[in-house]
């Protein structure tokens, strides 16, 4: 008879980004996600927003903070997410804006 090796492989965690709402509780924050949707017949686009809540082990969150997070084990009842790092902001409007006004002066 030969053993059977049971492999057991990690599952993926999911990764989400989104925007802290509220981090009013002590090491957990309340993060928003949004994304767009598409109706099956309509095929008009809508936004859906789901929140979260994540944990924050140094309370270094601050509400409108763009944030990365990832599930991990259930850690409260409602809590199943931490945060993984904040998101690096680009500040391409300046580049946009000038583009704009290019585009415009042509």
């Amino acid at each position: 008879m030969k053993k059977q090796i049971i492999r057991q492989t990690a599952k993926q965690k999911r990764i989400l980004k989104g925007e802290v709402v509220s981090n009013k509780m002590d090491k957990t924050v309340v993060i928003k996600v949004s994304r767009l949707k598409v109706h099956p017949k309509y095929k008009k686009r809508y936004k859906i927003t789901k929140r979260f809540k994540a944990h924050d082990e140094k309370n270094e969150c601050h509400v409108g903070d763009k944030v990365i997070i990832e599930e991990t084990r259930p850690l409260s009842k409602g809590k199943r997410w931490k945060v993984k790092h904040k998101a690096q902001i680009t500040n391409n409007k300046k580049e946009d804006d000038s583009t704009a006004d290019n585009i415009k002066s042509n």
